[in-house]
């Protein structure tokens, strides 16, 4: 069970399946980078903080940085990257109890300018490896590594810091048969069976550590790394759901705020249900921004896709050797394309096929979103996602309560309502642990301003949730500014004006104007 999720990796996958879908991608060899290590500059030991409360082993240990290797999927990244792990305490109330372990990566400034500390990245998810996906997107910031060391991390729950996994590679691929949109009493029994058997393989495989990965014990992770690498303040750009990471984290230590930019902003104020509701108007926001593009009428090409997603939930379409495309796929499909302009063809690609009554196009735009391999194997980021997201909110709503919602959710849109209504019943249906709050508290008074950057054409956090986080941030911290463009996400996405604001915040410490708008 799929949710869509608010990652920046989405984004980029996107990019890439662009070519595969119409058949021109290129590939890689997957071999090692022969750059040579970046010059290191200088680097502060590790200190005690005074105001911590944690012990020296954990606050002023020290990293022991080395090659890295290869990490799920991914390849081993070259050789100016450098990894090590964190301790971190499993439990903030024990101290001095038990430790967990959390991956980092790194690559060293450049030196082209003074070096001002370390930059650390979360690109979202939650769920996302930063390990895995620093390496990927370094070059866009090929400017910042000019005075920053480029830094990122596993979230604790995450692939290489004590990973969630709740089912294997075959149950996963069974689990698509479950219809996500149920029409009958079968069909509803399976979808919420489904879901608790998959709470229950999470309690499973990860024991008391599933009552440990909160957004809250991350923040406080964030703060270990802070100390150990030797920064008086956190430098730090938290894309999507990373922007709820950094929120949380100037609340809980407003005065350790350094140069921190949200961008593509999940909106602080929004229960679960607030949030399904937010993305169902997103992604149907951008869904018919793609149609205007292709010259459509936005509500009639939106009833057309209505229809093709009614014909494949009574019977799907041929997809990939004995795999069907069924109606959950296809919308799965659909989805990942809207995360990037550069892969609306894609789109167009994927449905002009499926009309054909060929669904492999879109079945391999669900693979990328759902981050399966040829071979069948597949990423733990949904594992990792939705056990932290249910560690957070508290909200259950019951099967019966999101039933009575599906009108509201089909009325805001008519491709994306349905799904987005049954999940907020199905996504933490008898969740095996209790979640913390409704909505994260991210007031943050006393910080130094925060840069909150937000996009109007976001599909997966729409623009409206930056001026909240702004907003809650409070009076003279948190700074709006906004661009007008598609996709999720703002900064290296095509807008010199955005960029340069970033970089001149981050590298100068010159905040824009608040309420600055971009219009390219």
């Amino acid at each position: 069970m799929p949710r869509f999720v608010r990652s920046a990796a989405l984004a980029a996958a996107g990019v890439l399946v662009a070519g595969l879908a119409v058949g021109c991608g290129g590939s890689s060899d997957g071999g090692e980078d022969d750059a040579k290590p970046a010059p290191t500059g200088p680097e502060q030991e590790p200190r005690p903080d005074p105001s911590s409360t944690l012990p020296a082993t954990i606050n002023a240990q020290k990293l022991d940085w080395g090659g890295c290797k290869a990490s799920g999927q991914d390849p081993a990244p070259g050789s100016e990257w450098q990894c090590s792990t964190l301790k971190v305490p499993l439990d903030y109330a024990k101290p001095d109890g038990e430790t967990i372990d959390i991956a980092l990566i790194r690559a060293r400034s450049t030196g082209k300018g003074e070096r001002i500390g370390s930059l650390l990245f979360n690109f979202g998810g939650p769920g996302g490896s930063g390990v895995s996906m620093l390496p990927s997107f370094a070059d866009s910031y090929d400017t910042l590594r000019e005075r920053y060391d480029l830094v990122s991390f596993d979230p604790r729950g995450v692939a290489g810091s004590a990973g969630v996994r709740c089912r294997s590679d075959k149950e996963t691929q069974a689990a698509e048969s479950v219809d996500l949109t149920p029409d009958t009493p079968a069909e509803e029994a399976a979808y919420f069976k489904d879901a608790a058997d998959f709470g229950a393989g999470c309690e499973r495989n990860a024991g008391k550590l599933l009552g440990h990965v909160s957004t809250v014990e991350a923040a406080r992770d964030m703060d270990v790394m802070r100390q150990v690498l030797g920064d008086e303040k956190l430098h730090y750009m938290g894309i999507s759901y990373g922007t709820e990471l950094g929120g949380t984290y100037a609340h809980l230590f407003p005065k350790k705020v350094g140069r921190l930019t949200l961008d593509a902003v999940v909106d602080p104020s929004a229960d679960s249900v607030g949030h399904a509701k937010n993305q169902a108007r997103g992604f149907q926001r951008a869904l018919e921004n793609y149609l205007k593009s292709s010259g459509q009428d936005p509500k009639a090409g939106s009833q057309k896709i209505v229809r093709l997603l009614k014909r494949l939930d009574a019977e799907p379409l041929p997809g990939s050797g004995d795999r069907k495309l069924t109606q959950s796929l296809a919308l799965t499909g659909i989805t990942v394309t809207l995360y990037s302009r550069q892969s609306w063809p894609a789109l167009t690609h994927g449905l002009e096929q499926a009309e054909k009554g060929e669904g492999s196009a879109l079945l391999q735009l669900a693979d990328a979103y759902n981050e399966r391999d040829p071979s069948g194997r597949y990423s733990t980021q949904s594992h990792s996602q939705r056990s932290i997201s249910c560690r957070d909110g508290k909200a259950r709503p019951t099967p019966a309560q999101a039933k009575a919602q599906l009108a509201d959710f089909r009325e805001i849109s008519p491709v994306f309502g349905e799904f987005m209504g049954w999940d907020t019943a199905g996504w933490c249906h008898e969740w095996p642990v209790a979640g913390l709050h409704d909505s994260p508290d991210v007031s943050a008074p006393g910080a130094d301003p925060i840069l909150v950057v937000g996009n109007t054409g976001d599909p997966a956090t729409p623009y409206e949730g930056a001026q909240k986080m702004a907003d809650e941030l409070g009076k003279g911290v948190g700074t709006m500014l906004t661009w007008k463009g598609e996709g999720h996400g703002a900064y290296g996405s095509g807008s010199d004006c955005v960029d340069d604001a970033v970089d001149g915040y981050l590298l100068n410490g010159k905040v824009p104007q608040d309420g600055k708008v971009c219009e390219s």
